[in-house]
């Protein structure tokens, strides 16, 4: 039975990465870029992107760690895409 006198008990695990930019520019492309995808399982797990002082940060809630893990991999192999993709094609861009 859910626990109603605590409605954020079922997101027991989380995480949080950063990634600096350098610019809010170089950040809000990678942003809008990684934004469009969403979770496949909200009721899972939840993610929470922002862009700060030319960097992205992204904080994770999962319901367990399993899925924690799953989608934290996932995030990381295409923010890895993006950044590659600003360090060949952006201006000047060097990370």
């Amino acid at each position: 039975m859910a626990d109603i006198s605590n409605p954020q008990s079922q997101w027991e695990f989380s995480c949080d990465l950063e990634v600096d930019y350098g610019s809010d520019e170089n950040a809000s492309m990678v942003y809008a870029a990684l934004a469009v995808d969403k979770e496949l399982q909200p009721d899972k797990v939840k993610r929470l992107m922002t862009v700060s002082n030319g960097k992205l940060s992204v904080h994770f809630e999962a319901t367990e760690a399993r899925f924690l893990r799953a989608s934290y991999s996932a995030f990381v192999d295409v923010l890895t895409l993006a950044t590659k993709t600003i360090e060949e094609f952006g201006e000047g861009m060097e990370l």
